[in-house]
């Protein structure tokens, strides 16, 4: 079940005024990585596992550790099955586990009722349960930069500014029909009554994820004015090229940011050409981050990655975790005046997580991504989105940072939130008065 990929070192710089004795070689900071190699979401899981790794590994290489402590990770195949997932919670959690990134919406929606039990806490980073962002009721869990929710509201909110307005139009949402593309449904229902726009609803079954002809075949009955795709794995370019059969107009087809990647355009090349999707980390290697990584990494040959795919929507989206779970690790050394932190500083961490503009630019990630402020309430940010779009053979960003509808997004968090628990009555909520 298990594959050691690397021993790798988070650092950064420690304020001065943390005093940090020096530790044993046996104190490390275990950070298990939860990754699906196999099975049918592969051609995804492999570059985010990458990137997720050699960042680990280049802050090791280049720093030495946070603290004087290094980060040491292992990966757990799970296949992108929510069962093996579980199970390799089960038997990595005991090895000083800081933190889960189930990269899995099935998984981490099994993962959360355990991590305030084990008092480690979860980071499902832009994925997972969108009420997770309520910190009251979910103290042990974290989403940002933004929740499916946050997302969605930046997309429609995007489409509003298109052609007069989404008032009176018809918007398509094709889905894959699992908890992952089911999530963001009670809100695009919500913001269709308020806003007045008709919603049509195209649900695709994990089988027909490659078949999906009588799918856009409904579409090209239906002509919606808009399409969104909440999509993965074969879903995504088997979708791309049905729409561009039915010459479905590609610059108003939106995919959510795991709807966006290298490996589901490149497939349709050219035929793509116009196809937008949101995107919370910019891609490409001129960043000094992703310099060092391919210097101190890539270069020496310590890397699973093939060199061409490093830079990329999804690798930069693994390094972009790692580089949020390396902040909070730091953050909570800070607040715990030592190193060799648990779980549950660890969660503190995640809590007063501030990473500015700032200090990306110190990271070497200046306008890679927008700024996260975590707070005791918000747990997942109410991040901003861009949009990208395909010109053919590349991915092009086309837009400023677009906010989510923050205001209506929490009101209906809120309420989901505590749907969720009403009928848990042992549940641990937090107080932030």
């Amino acid at each position: 079940m298990f594959k050691k990929v690397t021993t790798g070192a988070v650092a950064l710089a420690i304020v001065s005024t943390l005093q940090i004795a020096p530790v044993s070689a046996q104190e490390t900071l275990y950070v298990p990585l939860l990754t699906y190699r196999t099975g049918p979401f592969a051609g995804g899981g492999i570059p985010i596992a990458n990137g997720s790794a050699d960042y680990y590994a280049m802050l090791n290489e280049r720093d030495g550790g946070i603290g004087g402590l290094k980060i040491v990770t292992e990966e757990c195949e799970t296949s992108y099955n929510s069962q093996k997932g579980v199970e390799c919670y089960e038997a990595t959690k005991g090895n000083g586990a800081l933190v889960y990134n189930p990269y899995s919406t099935g998984i981490t929606l099994q993962l959360i009722p355990k991590a305030p039990v084990d008092e480690i806490p979860v980071l499902s980073m832009g994925y997972g349960l969108s009420a997770v962002a309520v910190g009251e009721k979910f103290p042990w869990t974290f989403n940002y930069p933004a929740s499916y929710w946050d997302q969605m509201s930046s997309i429609i909110s995007f489409i509003d500014t298109q052609d007069g307005g989404i008032k009176g139009k018809k918007v398509g949402f094709i889905y894959l029909d699992v908890g992952y593309g089911k999530e963001p449904i009670p809100l695009l229902e919500s913001l269709s009554e308020s806003m007045g726009f008709e919603v049509v609803k195209f649900p695709v079954a994990g089988k027909e994820m490659q078949t999906q002809s009588s799918h856009w075949l409904n579409v090209r009955k239906e002509n919606p004015d808009w399409m969104i795709m909440w999509g993965w794995g074969a879903m995504n370019p088997t979708a791309i090229k049905e729409a561009a059969k039915i010459k479905y107009p590609m610059d108003h087809f939106i995919g959510n940011w795991w709807s966006g990647a290298d490996v589901d355009l490149k497939p349709a090349g050219e035929a793509g050409k116009g196809y937008r999707s949101a995107n919370m980390a910019a891609s490409g290697t001129h960043f000094q981050a992703l310099q060092d990584v391919i210097k101190y990494v890539v270069e020496p040959g310590n890397s699973q990655a093939d060199p061409d795919t490093v830079g990329s929507v999804l690798y930069n989206r693994g390094l972009y975790n790692s580089v949020v779970v390396a902040e909070a690790i730091r953050t909570a050394q800070e607040i715990a005046g030592h190193a060799n932190i648990t779980g549950a500083e660890m969660r503190a961490g995640l809590e007063a997580l501030d990473l500015t503009a700032e200090r990306l630019a110190e990271l070497g990630l200046a306008d890679f991504t927008a700024p996260i402020k975590a707070t005791c309430e918000n747990h997942g940010s109410g991040g901003s989105i861009f949009m990208q779009q395909w010109d053919g053979s590349k991915w092009v960003r086309t837009s400023d940072l677009i906010a989510p509808m923050t205001d209506l997004v929490r009101a209906e968090l809120e309420a989901a939130a505590d749907q969720y628990v009403s009928d848990k009555p042992n549940w641990k909520t937090q107080s932030c008065n």
